[in-house]
Protein backbone atom coordinates (compact mmCIF):
# COMPACT_ATOMS: atom_id res chain seq x y z
CA UNK A 1 0.00 0.00 0.00
CA UNK A 2 2.89 2.48 0.86
CA UNK A 3 4.42 1.43 -2.23
CA UNK A 4 1.34 2.35 -4.19
CA UNK A 5 0.79 5.46 -2.57
CA UNK A 6 4.30 6.17 -3.35
CA UNK A 7 4.26 5.65 -6.87
CA UNK A 8 1.05 7.27 -7.47
CA UNK A 9 2.60 10.54 -5.64
CA UNK A 10 6.11 10.30 -7.95
CA UNK A 11 3.18 9.91 -10.98
CA UNK A 12 1.52 12.93 -9.96
CA UNK A 13 4.86 14.97 -9.23
CA UNK A 14 5.76 14.00 -13.29
CA UNK A 15 2.55 15.73 -14.38
CA UNK A 16 3.39 18.46 -12.56
CA UNK A 17 6.36 19.38 -13.89
CA UNK A 18 4.87 18.42 -17.45
CA UNK A 19 5.40 14.87 -17.80
CA UNK A 20 2.59 12.88 -19.95
CA UNK A 21 3.52 9.55 -18.88
CA UNK A 22 2.13 8.13 -15.66
CA UNK A 23 3.55 4.71 -14.62
CA UNK A 24 0.78 1.34 -14.08
CA UNK A 25 -2.32 3.92 -15.80
CA UNK A 26 -1.52 2.53 -19.03
CA UNK A 27 -5.40 1.10 -19.92
CA UNK A 28 -8.54 3.39 -18.79
CA UNK A 29 -11.14 1.11 -16.57
CA UNK A 30 -14.44 0.65 -17.98
CA UNK A 31 -16.37 3.22 -15.67
CA UNK A 32 -12.71 5.98 -16.25
CA UNK A 33 -14.02 9.33 -17.56
CA UNK A 34 -14.80 9.66 -21.45
CA UNK A 35 -12.15 11.13 -23.63
CA UNK A 36 -12.69 14.71 -23.95
CA UNK A 37 -13.15 15.63 -27.40
CA UNK A 38 -15.54 12.55 -28.12
CA UNK A 39 -17.87 13.49 -25.31
CA UNK A 40 -18.47 17.32 -25.42
CA UNK A 41 -21.36 18.45 -26.62
CA UNK A 42 -21.88 19.72 -30.47
CA UNK A 43 -21.60 23.41 -29.62
CA UNK A 44 -20.28 25.83 -32.28
CA UNK A 45 -16.45 26.69 -31.48
CA UNK A 46 -16.95 29.93 -30.81
CA UNK A 47 -19.07 28.75 -27.75
CA UNK A 48 -16.89 26.51 -26.75
CA UNK A 49 -14.39 29.17 -26.30
CA UNK A 50 -16.70 31.44 -24.77
CA UNK A 51 -17.20 28.87 -22.22
CA UNK A 52 -13.61 27.93 -21.77
CA UNK A 53 -13.12 32.04 -21.30
CA UNK A 54 -15.97 32.70 -18.50
CA UNK A 55 -14.18 29.07 -16.73
CA UNK A 56 -10.83 31.70 -16.02
CA UNK A 57 -12.85 34.50 -15.86
CA UNK A 58 -14.77 32.36 -12.56
CA UNK A 59 -11.47 30.93 -11.57
CA UNK A 60 -9.94 34.52 -10.99
CA UNK A 61 -12.96 35.94 -9.30
CA UNK A 62 -14.32 33.21 -6.71
CA UNK A 63 -12.98 31.41 -4.30
CA UNK A 64 -12.66 28.32 -7.75
CA UNK A 65 -14.92 27.84 -10.60
CA UNK A 66 -18.28 25.85 -10.19
CA UNK A 67 -21.10 25.79 -12.54
CA UNK A 68 -23.19 28.85 -11.33
CA UNK A 69 -20.42 31.11 -10.78
CA UNK A 70 -19.94 30.55 -14.64
CA UNK A 71 -23.53 30.17 -15.48
CA UNK A 72 -23.87 33.94 -13.93
CA UNK A 73 -21.03 35.30 -15.85
CA UNK A 74 -22.62 33.50 -18.80
CA UNK A 75 -25.64 35.76 -17.74
CA UNK A 76 -24.35 39.35 -17.14
CA UNK A 77 -21.26 39.06 -18.94
CA UNK A 78 -17.68 39.84 -17.33
CA UNK A 79 -18.08 43.70 -16.95
CA UNK A 80 -22.03 43.39 -14.89
CA UNK A 81 -20.65 40.12 -12.92
CA UNK A 82 -17.69 41.93 -11.57
CA UNK A 83 -19.69 45.20 -10.54
CA UNK A 84 -22.26 43.46 -8.77
CA UNK A 85 -19.48 41.26 -6.83
CA UNK A 86 -17.70 45.11 -5.73
CA UNK A 87 -21.35 46.01 -4.37
CA UNK A 88 -23.21 42.89 -3.38
CA UNK A 89 -26.32 42.69 -1.65
CA UNK A 90 -26.68 40.82 1.64
CA UNK A 91 -25.69 36.91 0.19
CA UNK A 92 -28.04 34.79 0.34
CA UNK A 93 -26.57 31.25 1.00
CA UNK A 94 -28.49 27.65 0.02
CA UNK A 95 -31.11 27.03 3.35
CA UNK A 96 -28.80 24.31 4.23
CA UNK A 97 -25.89 25.88 4.63
CA UNK A 98 -27.49 29.15 6.40
CA UNK A 99 -29.10 26.14 8.66
CA UNK A 100 -25.79 25.12 9.82
CA UNK A 101 -24.26 28.85 10.50
CA UNK A 102 -27.35 29.51 12.70
CA UNK A 103 -27.28 27.21 14.81
CA UNK A 104 -23.67 27.94 15.91
CA UNK A 105 -23.27 29.44 19.35
CA UNK A 106 -21.51 32.74 17.83
CA UNK A 107 -24.32 33.11 15.32
CA UNK A 108 -26.93 32.88 18.29
CA UNK A 109 -25.29 34.96 20.50
CA UNK A 110 -23.58 38.51 20.83
CA UNK A 111 -19.68 38.34 21.04
CA UNK A 112 -19.70 40.23 24.43
CA UNK A 113 -21.89 37.70 26.09
CA UNK A 114 -19.72 34.85 25.16
CA UNK A 115 -16.46 36.83 26.33
CA UNK A 116 -18.16 37.89 29.64
CA UNK A 117 -19.35 34.11 29.80
CA UNK A 118 -15.84 32.72 29.32
CA UNK A 119 -14.18 34.42 31.34
CA UNK A 120 -16.66 33.73 34.57
CA UNK A 121 -15.79 29.85 33.37
CA UNK A 122 -12.28 30.42 33.36
CA UNK A 123 -12.21 32.99 36.99
CA UNK A 124 -14.36 30.26 38.79
CA UNK A 125 -12.03 27.56 37.75
CA UNK A 126 -9.17 29.79 38.51
CA UNK A 127 -10.85 29.84 42.00
CA UNK A 128 -10.69 26.42 42.55
CA UNK A 129 -8.82 24.99 45.73
CA UNK A 130 -8.87 21.40 44.63
CA UNK A 131 -5.57 20.47 42.45
CA UNK A 132 -7.31 18.05 40.49
CA UNK A 133 -11.06 19.84 40.01
CA UNK A 134 -9.04 22.85 38.85
CA UNK A 135 -7.41 21.13 36.51
CA UNK A 136 -10.31 19.32 35.03
CA UNK A 137 -12.83 23.12 35.10
CA UNK A 138 -9.40 24.55 33.37
CA UNK A 139 -9.67 21.52 30.69
CA UNK A 140 -13.13 22.25 30.16
CA UNK A 141 -12.67 25.78 29.41
CA UNK A 142 -10.25 25.02 27.17
CA UNK A 143 -12.17 22.81 25.32
CA UNK A 144 -15.50 25.48 25.12
CA UNK A 145 -12.98 27.98 23.64
CA UNK A 146 -11.47 25.58 20.97
CA UNK A 147 -15.30 24.80 19.83
CA UNK A 148 -16.09 28.72 19.47
CA UNK A 149 -13.09 29.27 17.47
CA UNK A 150 -13.51 25.97 14.94
CA UNK A 151 -17.12 27.59 14.85
CA UNK A 152 -15.30 30.76 13.72
CA UNK A 153 -13.16 28.74 11.05
CA UNK A 154 -16.64 26.53 10.07
CA UNK A 155 -18.80 29.52 8.84
CA UNK A 156 -15.60 30.85 7.18
CA UNK A 157 -15.41 27.76 5.31
CA UNK A 158 -19.03 27.58 4.62
CA UNK A 159 -19.34 31.19 3.43
CA UNK A 160 -16.12 30.79 0.91
CA UNK A 161 -17.47 27.42 -0.48
CA UNK A 162 -21.39 28.58 -1.03
CA UNK A 163 -21.84 32.55 -1.03
CA UNK A 164 -22.66 34.06 -4.00
CA UNK A 165 -20.68 36.96 -2.90
CA UNK A 166 -16.91 35.07 -3.78
CA UNK A 167 -14.82 38.35 -3.95
CA UNK A 168 -16.09 39.51 -1.04
CA UNK A 169 -15.41 36.31 1.09
CA UNK A 170 -12.24 36.03 -0.25
CA UNK A 171 -11.31 40.10 0.51
CA UNK A 172 -12.56 38.62 4.04
CA UNK A 173 -9.97 36.18 3.87
CA UNK A 174 -7.21 38.36 2.97
CA UNK A 175 -8.18 41.72 5.48
CA UNK A 176 -8.39 38.89 8.18
CA UNK A 177 -4.79 37.89 6.57
CA UNK A 178 -3.45 41.40 6.27
CA UNK A 179 -4.94 42.10 9.89
CA UNK A 180 -3.89 38.96 11.50
CA UNK A 181 -4.55 37.85 14.85
CA UNK A 182 -3.55 34.59 15.95
CA UNK A 183 -6.49 32.15 17.27
CA UNK A 184 -4.98 30.69 20.62
CA UNK A 185 -3.83 33.87 22.12
CA UNK A 186 -5.58 35.20 25.06
CA UNK A 187 -9.68 35.02 24.78
CA UNK A 188 -9.40 35.61 20.72
CA UNK A 189 -11.33 32.63 20.40
CA UNK A 190 -14.25 33.53 22.04
CA UNK A 191 -14.01 36.78 20.26
CA UNK A 192 -12.60 35.66 16.83
CA UNK A 193 -16.22 34.65 14.97
CA UNK A 194 -16.92 38.80 15.29
CA UNK A 195 -13.90 39.98 14.33
CA UNK A 196 -14.47 38.07 10.99
CA UNK A 197 -17.85 39.50 10.52
CA UNK A 198 -16.62 43.11 11.07
CA UNK A 199 -14.20 42.47 8.77
CA UNK A 200 -16.30 41.77 6.11
CA UNK A 201 -18.70 44.28 6.43
CA UNK A 202 -16.26 46.83 5.77
CA UNK A 203 -14.08 44.10 3.07
CA UNK A 204 -15.08 46.26 0.59
CA UNK A 205 -15.45 49.51 1.71
CA UNK A 206 -13.49 52.49 2.73
CA UNK A 207 -9.83 51.40 4.31
CA UNK A 208 -10.00 53.79 6.96
CA UNK A 209 -13.57 52.87 8.30
CA UNK A 210 -11.92 49.44 8.04
CA UNK A 211 -8.96 50.24 9.82
CA UNK A 212 -10.94 52.03 12.60
CA UNK A 213 -13.25 48.98 12.90
CA UNK A 214 -10.02 46.49 13.19
CA UNK A 215 -8.54 49.09 15.80
CA UNK A 216 -11.71 49.27 18.11
CA UNK A 217 -12.19 45.31 17.76
CA UNK A 218 -11.00 43.32 21.17
CA UNK A 219 -9.17 40.64 18.82
CA UNK A 220 -6.64 42.87 17.49
CA UNK A 221 -6.25 45.25 20.93
CA UNK A 222 -5.65 41.87 22.94
CA UNK A 223 -3.28 40.18 20.21
CA UNK A 224 -1.02 43.34 19.70
CA UNK A 225 -0.74 44.05 23.35
CA UNK A 226 -2.57 47.52 23.46
CA UNK A 227 -4.57 46.24 26.18
CA UNK A 228 -1.16 47.28 28.10
CA UNK A 229 -0.65 50.07 26.73
CA UNK A 230 -0.57 52.94 29.33
CA UNK A 231 0.80 56.80 30.15
CA UNK A 232 4.07 55.51 31.99
CA UNK A 233 3.98 52.46 30.52
CA UNK A 234 3.82 52.81 26.39
CA UNK A 235 3.53 49.55 24.46
CA UNK A 236 4.53 50.17 20.74
CA UNK A 237 3.49 46.73 19.93
CA UNK A 238 0.56 47.88 17.97
CA UNK A 239 1.76 50.91 16.86
CA UNK A 240 4.37 49.31 14.84
CA UNK A 241 2.76 46.70 13.29
CA UNK A 242 0.02 49.58 12.10
CA UNK A 243 2.57 51.49 10.49
CA UNK A 244 4.66 48.37 9.21
CA UNK A 245 2.06 45.91 7.89
CA UNK A 246 -1.32 47.47 8.18
CA UNK A 247 -1.02 50.76 6.60
CA UNK A 248 2.41 52.71 4.98
CA UNK A 249 4.52 49.91 4.90
CA UNK A 250 8.50 48.94 5.71
CA UNK A 251 10.80 51.94 4.39
CA UNK A 252 8.06 53.97 3.26
CA UNK A 253 9.30 57.36 5.41
CA UNK A 254 8.30 57.08 8.50
CA UNK A 255 10.52 57.09 11.77
CA UNK A 256 10.85 55.11 15.13
CA UNK A 257 9.81 58.52 16.31
CA UNK A 258 6.82 58.10 14.85
CA UNK A 259 5.69 55.10 15.80
CA UNK A 260 6.48 55.91 19.83
CA UNK A 261 4.27 59.30 19.18
CA UNK A 262 1.73 56.45 17.49
CA UNK A 263 1.93 54.77 20.90
CA UNK A 264 1.57 58.04 23.13
CA UNK A 265 -1.52 58.78 20.77
CA UNK A 266 -2.79 55.18 21.80
CA UNK A 267 -2.20 54.95 25.27
CA UNK A 268 -5.83 54.55 26.95
CA UNK A 269 -7.06 52.47 24.24
CA UNK A 270 -8.01 49.35 25.36
CA UNK A 271 -10.96 46.35 26.08
CA UNK A 272 -12.99 45.59 29.21
CA UNK A 273 -15.85 42.89 29.38
CA UNK A 274 -16.97 44.35 32.89
CA UNK A 275 -20.82 45.40 32.65
CA UNK A 276 -19.85 48.44 34.74
CA UNK A 277 -18.27 51.36 33.99
CA UNK A 278 -14.86 52.48 36.07
CA UNK A 279 -15.21 55.25 38.18
CA UNK A 280 -13.69 58.62 37.18
CA UNK A 281 -12.81 61.88 38.21
CA UNK A 282 -14.80 64.38 37.00
CA UNK A 283 -11.89 65.64 34.76
CA UNK A 284 -11.59 62.83 32.90
CA UNK A 285 -15.21 61.29 32.92
CA UNK A 286 -15.97 63.38 29.36
CA UNK A 287 -13.30 61.72 27.64
CA UNK A 288 -14.38 58.07 28.84
CA UNK A 289 -15.92 55.45 25.61
CA UNK A 290 -17.17 52.62 25.84
CA UNK A 291 -18.58 50.82 22.85
CA UNK A 292 -19.23 46.97 23.37
CA UNK A 293 -16.26 45.67 24.61
CA UNK A 294 -13.78 48.65 23.62
CA UNK A 295 -13.04 51.04 26.53
CA UNK A 296 -11.00 54.24 25.76
CA UNK A 297 -9.71 54.97 29.37
CA UNK A 298 -8.95 58.44 29.67
CA UNK A 299 -7.05 57.55 33.29
CA UNK A 300 -4.54 55.58 31.16
CA UNK A 301 -3.73 57.92 28.18
CA UNK A 302 -1.11 60.22 27.82
CA UNK A 303 -2.43 63.65 27.48
CA UNK A 304 0.34 65.37 25.90
CA UNK A 305 1.01 67.15 23.17
CA UNK A 306 2.71 64.48 20.27
CA UNK A 307 4.22 64.94 16.93
CA UNK A 308 3.42 62.68 14.23
CA UNK A 309 4.05 61.99 10.32
CA UNK A 310 5.46 66.00 10.75
CA UNK A 311 2.54 67.17 12.34
CA UNK A 312 1.21 68.25 15.71
CA UNK A 313 -1.66 66.68 17.53
CA UNK A 314 -2.99 68.28 20.86
CA UNK A 315 -4.33 65.78 23.80
CA UNK A 316 -8.06 65.29 23.35
CA UNK A 317 -8.08 62.11 23.92
CA UNK A 318 -9.32 59.35 21.79
CA UNK A 319 -10.08 61.66 19.07
CA UNK A 320 -5.80 61.86 18.78
CA UNK A 321 -6.52 58.03 17.74
CA UNK A 322 -9.05 58.93 15.08
CA UNK A 323 -6.97 61.74 13.86
CA UNK A 324 -3.94 59.56 13.39
CA UNK A 325 -6.01 56.76 11.53
CA UNK A 326 -7.02 59.08 9.28
CA UNK A 327 -3.28 60.27 8.26
CA UNK A 328 -2.30 56.94 7.97
CA UNK A 329 -5.32 55.62 5.78
CA UNK A 330 -4.69 58.95 3.47
CA UNK A 331 -1.45 58.70 3.32
CA UNK A 332 0.11 57.92 -0.83
CA UNK A 333 2.39 55.45 0.99
CA UNK A 334 -0.35 53.53 2.46
CA UNK A 335 -2.21 54.07 -1.23
CA UNK A 336 0.81 51.90 -2.86
CA UNK A 337 1.44 49.62 -0.03
CA UNK A 338 -2.65 48.30 -0.14
CA UNK A 339 -2.46 48.25 -4.03
CA UNK A 340 0.49 46.28 -4.32
CA UNK A 341 -0.53 43.39 -1.94
CA UNK A 342 -4.02 43.81 -3.82
CA UNK A 343 -2.36 42.59 -6.86
CA UNK A 344 0.08 39.94 -5.17
CA UNK A 345 -2.86 38.41 -4.27
CA UNK A 346 -5.24 38.67 -7.19
CA UNK A 347 -3.01 38.46 -10.13
CA UNK A 348 0.77 37.98 -9.66
CA UNK A 349 3.89 37.29 -7.48
CA UNK A 350 5.57 40.35 -9.42
CA UNK A 351 2.53 42.60 -10.39
CA UNK A 352 3.82 45.80 -12.42
CA UNK A 353 4.82 48.78 -11.09
CA UNK A 354 1.97 50.42 -13.67
CA UNK A 355 -0.91 49.05 -12.92
CA UNK A 356 0.06 49.30 -9.17
CA UNK A 357 0.62 53.14 -9.72
CA UNK A 358 -3.31 53.22 -11.65
CA UNK A 359 -4.54 51.00 -8.40
CA UNK A 360 -3.08 53.11 -5.99
CA UNK A 361 -4.25 56.78 -7.76
CA UNK A 362 -7.67 55.17 -7.81
CA UNK A 363 -7.19 54.62 -3.99
CA UNK A 364 -6.01 58.44 -3.15
CA UNK A 365 -8.93 59.75 -5.63
CA UNK A 366 -11.66 57.60 -3.87
CA UNK A 367 -10.56 58.13 -0.48
CA UNK A 368 -9.63 54.59 -0.20
CA UNK A 369 -12.72 52.77 -1.55
CA UNK A 370 -11.73 49.50 -1.48
CA UNK A 371 -14.04 48.45 -4.07
CA UNK A 372 -13.02 51.48 -6.81
CA UNK A 373 -9.60 49.78 -6.14
CA UNK A 374 -10.24 46.57 -7.10
CA UNK A 375 -12.40 47.20 -10.03
CA UNK A 376 -9.38 48.89 -11.85
CA UNK A 377 -7.26 45.58 -11.09
CA UNK A 378 -9.84 43.57 -12.37
CA UNK A 379 -10.50 45.47 -15.44
CA UNK A 380 -6.97 45.89 -16.47
CA UNK A 381 -5.64 44.06 -19.11
CA UNK A 382 -3.52 42.53 -17.33
CA UNK A 383 -5.86 41.35 -15.01
CA UNK A 384 -7.39 38.19 -17.73
CA UNK A 385 -3.77 38.06 -20.03
CA UNK A 386 -2.46 36.48 -16.91
CA UNK A 387 -5.28 33.81 -16.50
CA UNK A 388 -3.61 30.73 -15.14
CA UNK A 389 -0.29 31.71 -13.72
CA UNK A 390 -0.59 32.39 -10.11
CA UNK A 391 -0.14 29.76 -7.95
CA UNK A 392 -3.25 29.00 -5.28
CA UNK A 393 -1.97 29.31 -1.49
CA UNK A 394 -3.33 26.03 -0.03
CA UNK A 395 -6.54 27.79 1.17
CA UNK A 396 -7.61 28.59 -2.68
CA UNK A 397 -6.02 25.01 -3.47
CA UNK A 398 -8.49 23.05 -0.93
CA UNK A 399 -11.73 25.55 -1.47
CA UNK A 400 -11.79 25.52 -5.14
CA UNK A 401 -11.13 21.43 -5.03
CA UNK A 402 -14.22 20.98 -2.86
CA UNK A 403 -16.35 23.54 -4.93
CA UNK A 404 -15.12 21.66 -8.29
CA UNK A 405 -15.55 18.61 -6.81
CA UNK A 406 -19.24 18.86 -4.90
CA UNK A 407 -20.23 21.45 -7.39
CA UNK A 408 -22.54 23.61 -4.99
CA UNK A 409 -23.74 20.29 -3.09
CA UNK A 410 -23.71 20.85 0.54
CA UNK A 411 -20.92 19.55 2.62
CA UNK A 412 -22.00 18.43 6.22
CA UNK A 413 -18.67 18.96 8.33
CA UNK A 414 -15.80 21.25 7.76
CA UNK A 415 -13.38 19.52 9.48
CA UNK A 416 -11.49 17.75 7.39
CA UNK A 417 -11.11 21.10 5.18
CA UNK A 418 -9.65 22.70 9.00
CA UNK A 419 -7.39 19.37 9.03
CA UNK A 420 -6.40 19.56 5.23
CA UNK A 421 -5.58 23.29 6.11
CA UNK A 422 -3.53 22.50 9.20
CA UNK A 423 -1.19 19.76 7.04
CA UNK A 424 -0.58 22.23 4.59
CA UNK A 425 0.47 25.01 7.08
CA UNK A 426 -2.31 27.63 6.78
CA UNK A 427 -4.55 27.19 8.70
CA UNK A 428 -7.57 29.22 9.66
CA UNK A 429 -6.38 31.94 12.42
CA UNK A 430 -3.25 29.64 12.82
CA UNK A 431 -0.52 32.40 12.16
CA UNK A 432 1.17 33.39 15.15
CA UNK A 433 2.83 36.55 13.99
CA UNK A 434 1.35 40.09 12.64
CA UNK A 435 2.57 39.93 9.04
CA UNK A 436 0.18 37.16 7.90
CA UNK A 437 0.77 34.25 5.57
CA UNK A 438 2.76 34.81 2.36
CA UNK A 439 1.28 35.22 -0.86
CA UNK A 440 3.68 34.00 -3.69
CA UNK A 441 4.32 30.43 -5.10
CA UNK A 442 7.76 30.19 -3.65
CA UNK A 443 6.52 29.76 -0.06
CA UNK A 444 4.17 26.97 -1.33
CA UNK A 445 5.60 25.06 -4.19
CA UNK A 446 7.99 23.17 -1.99
CA UNK A 447 8.50 19.17 -2.52
CA UNK A 448 7.16 18.90 0.62
CA UNK A 449 3.97 21.17 0.08
CA UNK A 450 3.22 19.37 -3.09
CA UNK A 451 3.02 15.88 -1.91
CA UNK A 452 0.61 16.84 0.86
CA UNK A 453 -1.61 18.31 -2.15
CA UNK A 454 -1.51 15.01 -3.82
CA UNK A 455 -2.34 13.36 -0.63
CA UNK A 456 -5.36 16.22 -0.28
CA UNK A 457 -6.77 15.53 -3.81
CA UNK A 458 -6.64 11.94 -3.32
CA UNK A 459 -8.79 12.82 -0.23
CA UNK A 460 -10.76 14.25 -2.32
CA UNK A 461 -11.27 12.44 -5.66
CA UNK A 462 -11.77 9.63 -4.30
CA UNK A 463 -14.50 9.91 -1.76
CA UNK A 464 -16.64 11.86 0.79
CA UNK A 465 -13.61 12.30 2.61
CA UNK A 466 -15.76 12.74 5.33
CA UNK A 467 -17.58 15.82 4.17
CA UNK A 468 -20.52 14.34 4.18
CA UNK A 469 -20.31 12.67 8.23
CA UNK A 470 -21.89 15.16 10.14
CA UNK A 471 -20.84 15.69 13.65
CA UNK A 472 -22.15 15.19 17.29
CA UNK A 473 -22.74 11.85 19.21
CA UNK A 474 -24.83 10.44 16.49
CA UNK A 475 -23.18 11.37 12.97
CA UNK A 476 -24.64 10.70 10.08
CA UNK A 477 -22.83 9.92 6.92
CA UNK A 478 -24.28 10.15 3.40
CA UNK A 479 -23.04 8.58 0.49
CA UNK A 480 -21.11 11.13 -2.07
CA UNK A 481 -18.92 10.79 -4.61
CA UNK A 482 -17.49 14.24 -6.84
CA UNK A 483 -18.28 13.56 -9.99
CA UNK A 484 -15.93 15.67 -12.14
CA UNK A 485 -16.36 13.88 -15.27
CA UNK A 486 -19.23 16.67 -16.34
CA UNK A 487 -20.92 19.26 -18.53
CA UNK A 488 -18.60 21.88 -16.38
CA UNK A 489 -15.61 19.67 -17.41
CA UNK A 490 -16.16 18.96 -20.77
CA UNK A 491 -17.74 22.36 -21.90
CA UNK A 492 -14.92 24.69 -20.24
CA UNK A 493 -12.26 23.53 -17.70
CA UNK A 494 -11.14 20.22 -20.41
CA UNK A 495 -10.94 23.24 -22.71
CA UNK A 496 -8.03 24.71 -20.72
CA UNK A 497 -6.00 21.93 -20.18
CA UNK A 498 -2.60 20.92 -21.57
CA UNK A 499 -1.67 17.88 -23.84
CA UNK A 500 -0.07 16.02 -20.73
CA UNK A 501 -2.98 16.68 -18.50
CA UNK A 502 -5.13 15.79 -21.40
CA UNK A 503 -2.93 12.27 -21.89
CA UNK A 504 -2.73 11.50 -18.08
CA UNK A 505 -5.63 11.50 -17.82
CA UNK A 506 -7.35 9.34 -20.92
CA UNK A 507 -4.57 7.13 -18.64
CA UNK A 508 -6.45 6.97 -15.30
CA UNK A 509 -7.28 3.74 -14.38
CA UNK A 510 -10.51 4.43 -12.37
CA UNK A 511 -13.13 7.45 -11.50
CA UNK A 512 -11.37 7.96 -8.36
CA UNK A 513 -7.59 8.39 -9.91
CA UNK A 514 -8.97 10.35 -12.96
CA UNK A 515 -10.25 12.97 -10.06
CA UNK A 516 -7.13 13.10 -8.25
CA UNK A 517 -5.09 13.76 -11.48
CA UNK A 518 -7.51 16.46 -12.48
CA UNK A 519 -7.14 18.18 -8.78
CA UNK A 520 -3.05 17.37 -8.80
CA UNK A 521 -2.58 18.86 -12.31
CA UNK A 522 -0.31 21.70 -13.07
CA UNK A 523 -3.27 23.72 -14.25
CA UNK A 524 -5.37 23.36 -11.25
CA UNK A 525 -2.74 24.79 -9.05
CA UNK A 526 -3.29 27.82 -10.49
CA UNK A 527 -5.88 30.27 -11.35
Amino acid sequence: MAGGRSAIVLALAALLVGGAVLSGCTAPAAAAAPEPEAAAPAAPAAGRRDEAQRFREANRLTWGADSSAIALLRTLGYQRYVDRQLHPSSARLPPAVQAQIDALTISRRPMIAIAREMAEQRRQAVALTDDDAKKAALKQWQQDMTRLGREAQTREILRALYSPNQVQEQMTWFWMNHFNVFLYKGNIRATIGDYADVVRAHALGRFRDLLGAVAHHPAMLVYLDNVQNAAGHVNENYAREIMELHTMGVGSGYTQQDVQQLARIMTGVGVSFQPSDPRLPPRLGAYFVRDGAFEFNPRRHDFGPKVFLGEAIHGHGLAEFDEALDRLARAPATAHFISRQLAVYWLSDNPSPALVERMAQTYLGSDGDIAATLHTLFTAPEFMQAAGAKFKDPMRYVISSVRLAYDGRTILNAQPIINWLARMGEPLYGHQTPDGYPATEADWASPGQMETRFEVARAIGSGSAGLFRSDGPQPVERPAFPQMANALYYDAFGRTLGPATRKALEQAASPQEWNTLLLSSPEFMRR
